[in-house]
């Protein structure tokens, strides 16, 4: 199941957290939230996006 959790901190921080997806959909599916909360500070990639990249990679290289 595909899910995108926002959470804001008392402080007015926000963060975007996205499960369910692979590669970059997480990326394409979270960017108007990220447009509409302003400046990305920083970003981690979950280990989903990696094992897509990754069989993607190899599957491009085999030919």
């Amino acid at each position: 199941m595909k899910q995108i959790e926002i959470i804001i901190s008392p402080e007015g921080g926000s963060r975007i957290v996205s499960s369910g997806f692979s590669g970059r959909s997480c990326l394409d599916a979270t960017r108007k939230l990220e447009e509409a909360l302003g400046q990305r500070l920083s970003q981690t990639l979950t280990p989903e996006y990696h094992e897509h990249t990754n069989n993607q990679t190899n599957n491009e290289q085999r030919q």
